[in-house]
């Protein structure tokens, strides 16, 4: 975001992020988590979904803004198909890629699987989109093709109607808050970097 520390109010609970981040004005640096569940209307009628595509609307030049570290929280209840989106490419692609379940009393691995995916009412499947940027400010939105009951269709997912935002921070003063302090902190005094 635009701003000094001093200027910037202490990382909410993830809950209230979106609106944290509105009032300051920040977009996401670096890395965009989008998280999208889809499930069928009926346990009989299943929905098939096709692919999804990565539309970038605009690139630009990184944001001169400082970065500032927020916690992500936890996950639900349904274990996310995971898939990385490269937004510095000239034709980004969502990739599937493994990912972990930790919701158990250990860790396993989540063997990527590709499309097409079968969701019900009673069957959901959720999807975690880690699109990245290292090189531009990036607008984007994703696009999920599906078919039931001999339709098909599109449906565009943004940020409330808007693309979503993704700027990269490579050289970027970035800050961490301590909350022991109750201030915000760069990275490497904070001995966390990385």
């Amino acid at each position: 975001m635009d701003r000094a520390p001093r200027a910037v109010a202490p990382p909410p609970v993830t809950a209230d992020s979106g609106a944290w981040a509105k009032t300051h004005g920040a977009v996401h640096g670096g890395e965009a988590l989008v998280r999208i569940t889809v499930q069928g209307r009926s346990p009989s009628d299943a929905v098939v979904l096709h692919a999804l595509h990565v539309r970038v609307v605009d690139r630009a030049a990184p944001l001169p803004w400082n970065a500032y570290r927020m916690d992500n929280g936890c996950g639900g209840a349904v274990t996310p198909r995971h898939f990385a989106v490269d937004l510095d490419r000239p034709r980004p692609l969502a990739r599937p890629v493994d990912g972990l379940d930790a919701s158990g009393a250990e860790v396993r691995e989540i063997p990527a699987v590709s499309f097409p995916y079968k969701v019900t009412s009673s069957g959901p499947e959720e999807l975690l989109v880690s699109a990245r940027t290292a090189d531009c400010d990036c607008r984007w939105y994703l696009e999920l093709e599906w078919n039931a009951g001999g339709r098909t269709g599109t449906v565009r997912i943004t940020d409330g109607g808007k693309p979503f935002r993704t700027s990269g921070t490579r050289g970027r003063p970035t800050y961490v808050h301590d909350s022991a302090e109750g201030r915000w902190i760069t990275d490497s005094d904070s001995g966390q970097t990385g």
